[in-house]
């Protein structure tokens, strides 16, 4: 294995019936412009991650603080991720930087309440924690946060059987934690309710065992964006266009329209659909040639274009990535759900040229088939040379309601 994280990364919460949770990238016209430092505003980087060896992560840090206290730990290398929903830290137990002790959420009973959460290339698991979150100037208080830890109980065959692989360590997280900032405000709203309608992602643990619980919305891992005070609208991730590179920075602005700094400008609003049975359930369409895919969506955690397979692009493929002969100049339509179209132009790499490079973290032509479907993940390098705003459920904006990406 290359010493990049050469896997298909992509840290999309699956959705499947749940209500939970050259240059490739393109240039806005005009370019796009990078929000400088405000309250509003927080530094992200694109490099090789706290491992050394990530490829098309985009980084930031956050402070974390035993609530109403002054007992507060700043961590760094947290993935910027608009494709789920909530803080997640990985513990000192995984080899991740959080030492601070935050209070355990319990059951009334007492008994510590854990969560997996399952995303499309692997799960996390962890118990579920209380902290005051701040980033740049925003704050979010008494916000419930996973912590993400491989000793805290046994993981549960449900928890195991959701997702390909355990991301519960530094080594296959590749990262000190993700910051969920996406479509919606709790991270599995389904987990509030009782029966077969729950999906069973939150546990209550007694010594190493651990059965489903119901999690009410207030409890449940929540996106910290929404529960800031102000700009608690939706995100804008904000990155320079880029050919490959060691590192690359740029700017996460919070809140749509309620600065001078975060307007949607010319920005196209697409909308997308919040109902569970649609194929396009928080997602939009892609027409690539002559066919329409539906269910896709744009992530900065995944760190490639996958979009798919080798036999519906054509593409040779090396391992989880395509690797073409030369460079392929290609472009599709996006679609929102409720209005809104444009032609995307993007390039294809040899994933295995790119690697090569020694010095290299940041990719803007890398791509790989879609894991287990036939749909576009737009990952990180649709960002390079994009202001992308994420506009939360049941939000207002300038553009209208959430949910919707813009761009």
């Amino acid at each position: 294995m290359s010493a990049k994280l050469r896997v298909h990364a992509s840290t999309a919460l699956l959705l499947a019936g749940v209500f939970c949770a050259g240059c490739g990238g393109g240039s806005s016209t005009p370019p796009n412009t990078i929000a400088t430092s405000a309250s509003n505003v927080q530094t992200i980087t694109v490099d090789s991650g706290p491992t050394g060896g990530y490829a098309n992560g985009v980084f930031t840090s956050v402070t974390v603080c035993v609530p109403s206290s002054s007992n507060c730990q700043t961590i760094s290398g947290v993935l910027v991720d608009t494709g789920s929903y909530g803080l997640r830290l990985l513990s000192s137990a995984g080899g991740g930087a959080l030492t601070l002790a935050l209070p355990q959420q319990t059951a009334s009973n007492g008994d510590p309440i854990g969560e997996c959460t399952p995303f499309v290339s692997a799960y996390t698991w962890g118990s579920v924690a209380t902290a005051d979150v701040t980033i740049s100037g925003e704050k979010a208080s008494s916000l419930p946060l996973q912590v993400i830890d491989p000793t805290f109980a046994a993981v549960p065959s449900g928890c195991s059987s959701s997702a390909p692989a355990e991301n519960d360590t530094l080594q296959t997280l590749g990262a000190n934690g993700i910051l969920g900032v996406g479509l919606l405000v709790q991270d599995c709203p389904d987990c509030a309710l009782t029966g077969s309608s729950n999906p069973g992602l939150y546990y209550e643990c007694s010594g190493t065992t651990c059965t489903v619980t119901t999690e009410s919305l207030s409890q449940q891992v929540q996106n910290p964006v929404a529960a800031f005070a102000t700009d608690n609208n939706g995100v804008i991730v904000e990155l320079p266009q880029t050919s490959t590179t060691s590192s690359l920075s740029g700017s996460l602005v919070f809140g749509i329209g309620t600065q001078s700094n975060n307007g949607l400008g010319s920005a196209t609003v697409y909308p997308i659909s919040t109902d569970p049975s649609s194929p396009d359930f928080l997602a939009f369409n892609t027409a690539y040639n002559g066919q329409t895919y539906q269910g896709s969506f744009i992530d900065s955690g995944s760190n490639g274009y996958f979009f798919l397979d080798q036999s519906t692009t054509g593409l040779l493929t090396c391992g989880d990535f395509y690797c073409p002969n030369s460079q392929q100049n290609l472009s599709a339509t996006v679609s929102g759900t409720g209005g809104g179209s444009s032609t995307v132009k993007f390039s294809i790499g040899d994933a295995n040229s790119l690697f090569s490079n020694p010095t290299a973290d940041v990719f803007p032509t890398l791509g790989g088939p879609s894991s287990g479907g036939l749909y576009f993940d737009w990952g990180l390098p649709f960002f390079f040379g994009r202001n992308v705003f994420t506009a939360i459920n049941g939000a207002k904006t300038p553009g209208g309601t959430g949910p919707y990406w813009a761009f």
